[in-house]
């Protein structure tokens, strides 16, 4: 299955190998994504690890994307397999890292509204009481 969320759809593109955007499953999707960020935080250029070496211009563009990429992968995981997570008894675990998620992503205003909107609902329902 494609990564997707309901009636929402992601293709996956990083730019440098792959830059058209193509159609993959969502566990690959997520090996990519994972792949991507981990490439991301040891550029040093991007995350510098020197004291008092400046972040880059861009910086908050780099963690904007890698949020709303996150992101995705949490759209799809309550759309797609959150009765197995409930089945586990595992859907407190994933609410509150999901909560914590959001509540971050809110406090520094990484992902862009529209971006939020396979998980609206549950996102008012975390933020409204803040």
């Amino acid at each position: 299955e494609l990564l997707s969320s309901c009636r929402y759809e992601y293709r996956w593109a990083d730019g440098v190998q792959i830059k058209k955007p193509i159609e993959v499953s969502a566990p690959k999707y997520v090996e990519y994504l994972m792949d991507w960020i981990e490439g991301q935080l040891d550029n040093e250029s991007l995350f510098p690890q020197k004291l008092g070496t400046p972040f880059p211009p861009n910086f908050k563009d780099v963690v904007n994307t890698i949020f709303k990429r996150l992101f995705r992968v949490y759209a799809h995981i309550y759309h797609s397999h959150f009765q197995k997570i409930v089945s586990l008894k595992e859907e407190a675990h994933l609410n509150t890292c999901f909560k914590h998620f959001i509540l971050f992503t809110n406090e520094f205003g990484l992902i862009d509204k529209k971006e939020l909107a396979p998980l609206q609902e549950l996102i008012e329902s975390i933020i409204v009481p803040y």
